[in-house]
């Protein structure tokens, strides 16, 4: 059984919403847990860390759980083959707001969790005209998105990461095709094909293996075999 822990927020849950449906229908046993707070960036996580607060839901499978853990409890509580961090979105394409927070965090990861590998969830850019570009320091895509790239690869080679969930890149692609259609809001992924298409990048990243022909079809909207074939693509 794999076993995957996200130290997160809401794109975290955007991203494992079908992870665990597309791992079981390739025949693969998983346990993914992610633990959100709405919009928590590398700072807050670090403040839990410090005070151990039990401030996080506790995402089993892609589902909420109804339980409240702290960062420790979630790390000691199984043995975890990988470990993800990431930074919020506004503040993603700011590397300086990375430091020393995700450094602090990846040594309690590897404290914690000796045995996992350490991967950096690489967050996506808002879409086109998005209000949320008030809370950068962007306006827009083509200015934010290489800025994420440059701060990802920083943070990833500051705590040696044993690699990168390029999320950005899917949702990038999923814009160009389908245009404001990838997102729900302007900056979270789509209920549909958006969060399909990026449990597909962490299935394909995470386990090895190939997503086309994966029969998951359990949506929490309609996503047509077009936009399957499209996100299995990316």
């Amino acid at each position: 059984m794999k076993k995957i822990l996200a130290i997160s927020n809401s794109f975290g849950v955007d991203a494992n919403r079908y992870l665990y449906g597309i791992a079981r229908a390739a025949g693969e046993d998983t346990k993914i847990v992610t633990l959100y707070i709405g919009g928590c960036s590398l700072y807050r996580h670090y403040r839990n860390m410090l005070s151990g607060e039990k401030a996080y839901d506790f995402y089993l499978n892609g589902v909420d759980s109804g339980l409240k853990v702290s960062l420790q409890e979630a790390l000691l509580s199984d043995e975890w083959d990988i470990v993800t961090l990431q930074e919020c979105s506004p503040r993603s394409g700011s590397a300086d707001t990375y430091f020393p927070y995700i450094t602090e965090l990846a040594d309690c990861v590897r404290r914690l969790a000796p045995e996992s590998r350490l991967y950096v969830h690489e967050t996506w850019s808002f879409a086109e005209g998005c209000s949320r570009f008030d809370k950068t320091p962007f306006t827009t895509r083509e200015e934010m998105i290489p800025h994420i790239r440059q701060a990802y690869a920083r943070a990833a080679a500051a705590i040696d990461a044993d690699g990168a969930l390029p999320s950005l890149e899917v949702m990038n692609q999923l814009y160009d095709a389908i245009g404001d259609r990838a997102y729900r809001d302007g900056f979270h992924a789509s209920y549909g094909v958006g969060r399909y298409a990026l449990a597909c990048l962490w299935f394909a990243r995470l386990f090895g293996g190939t997503v086309e022909g994966n029969s998951f079809r359990d949506f929490d909207v309609p996503v047509t075999e077009d936009e399957i074939t499209l996100a299995q693509g990316i």
